[in-house]
């Protein structure tokens, strides 16, 4: 339904010409929360994450039973089962978990991210990278390695990624405010000059940098898991736990922005303040994926849209949604990636680019033969 302008001040009437939803009992208005078919879908989804984590911690060049999987697991918790042998156990809780574990996090990340920007941006074709935290990680990752900077450790590249982008996402939204308000548009340019400038500045790094640093750059822009460890789990667990437990509070509110600007705001909805919320969600969420994974693209731009076209565009299942889809797509290509081509590893970034650009290119002609428009 479309609000019409409030005259003097008076409360916002509903245009007659967008009937109102019919009431069910108790004067609830039907439809309000998500359907059955997104309620199956989300069922779908959770067991196919669990059961596809599972397949993936037990496959590998050492191959582990799925019962003897489960069987270590349960004995980790205190719940029966057994230890697996020496090799095993170290396989599995020191190698594979953390991959997994990293994976489903890292996804759902992203997946999540991406949702949120589509509906920041009304715009099904919007994703993280847009606000330039990618860009912004990269630069950040590719100054540390290239100047040769140690004093953090191992967690050098990975902190200061993570910094870079959220500095960047600030500086974005920074140059992008005029009159105390942030246009859609003006962020979007804003964002694609920052990704410009970002990448000028990772050209110059790697042209000072030498044979084994830029070596090192390269595989990090190219994404990969292969690095996985708990204590790279632990670092995006507090980031990611953040970002995807505040994310489905603003669902509705992004449902109502769906309706348009003006119309959100009548119906009580501070755009602005929900742009900035949701934009530091999505440099939280995108920012710590990126710093622990590098560059991994079109996962938060196609889960988002594939589970769209499936059960609407709802964000109460939309942004939970995306969220698992994310965690599914990046286990499913992970796994891909390091026994395709076995016992070599593909950089898991380009799988998902290789694999997500011609999908998604089909789903767009797909859906513009299908209703002669975007989805």
């Amino acid at each position: 339904m479309s609000p019409a302008p409030a005259r003097d001040g008076g409360t916002p009437t509903l245009s007659p010409a967008a009937p109102v939803p019919p009431r069910g009992p108790a004067g609830k208005r039907t439809g309000s929360g998500p359907h059955r078919g997104a309620r199956v879908l989300t069922l779908v989804l959770l067991v196919g994450l669990v059961l596809l984590c599972l397949f993936s911690a037990g496959t590998g060049a050492y191959h582990i039973p799925l019962g003897d999987l489960v069987s270590s697991l349960l004995h980790r918790a205190g719940l029966g089962g057994h230890a697996l042998d020496r090799v095993g156990e170290s396989v599995l809780w020191n190698v594979r978990l953390p991959r997994v574990t990293l994976a489903l996090l890292v996804g759902a990340s992203l997946g999540c991210a991406g949702a949120l920007m589509q509906g920041v941006f009304g715009n099904p074709l919007a994703e993280p990278g847009v606000i330039g935290v990618s860009s912004g990680a990269a630069v950040g990752a590719v100054a540390s390695i290239s100047l040769g900077l140690t004093f953090l450790g191992t967690w050098t590249v990975t902190a200061f990624a993570f910094v870079a982008g959220l500095v960047t996402v600030l500086l974005v939204y920074v140059l992008s405010r005029a009159g105390g308000r942030t246009e859609v548009v003006t962020l979007i340019l804003t964002g694609i000059a920052v990704n410009a400038f970002a990448g000028a500045l990772i050209g110059l790094f790697v042209f000072f940098a030498d044979s084994a640093q830029v070596t090192q750059i390269t595989f990090w822009q190219l994404g990969s898991l292969a690095q996985a460890t708990w204590p790279k789990v632990l670092a995006v667990l507090p980031c990611a736990l953040a970002g995807l437990a505040l994310a489905p509070f603003y669902a509705r509110r992004l449902d109502l922005l769906a309706l348009g600007e003006r119309p959100a705001r009548h119906l009580g909805v501070d755009v602005e303040r929900l742009r900035i919320v949701l934009v530091l969600v999505v440099a939280l969420l995108t920012a710590a994926a990126v710093a622990v994974s590098g560059v991994i693209t079109f996962v938060g731009l196609l889960v988002p849209h594939l589970l769209r076209m499936a059960a609407g565009p709802g964000h109460r299942f939309l942004v939970p949604g995306s969220a698992l889809g994310g965690g599914l797509v990046l286990v499913g290509a992970d796994l891909a990636a390091r026994t395709v081509a076995a016992p070599a590893e593909l950089p898991l970034g380009v799988l998902t680019a290789l694999l997500g650009s011609p999908f998604f290119f089909w789903l767009l002609r797909r859906t513009r033969r299908g209703q002669g428009g975007w989805a």
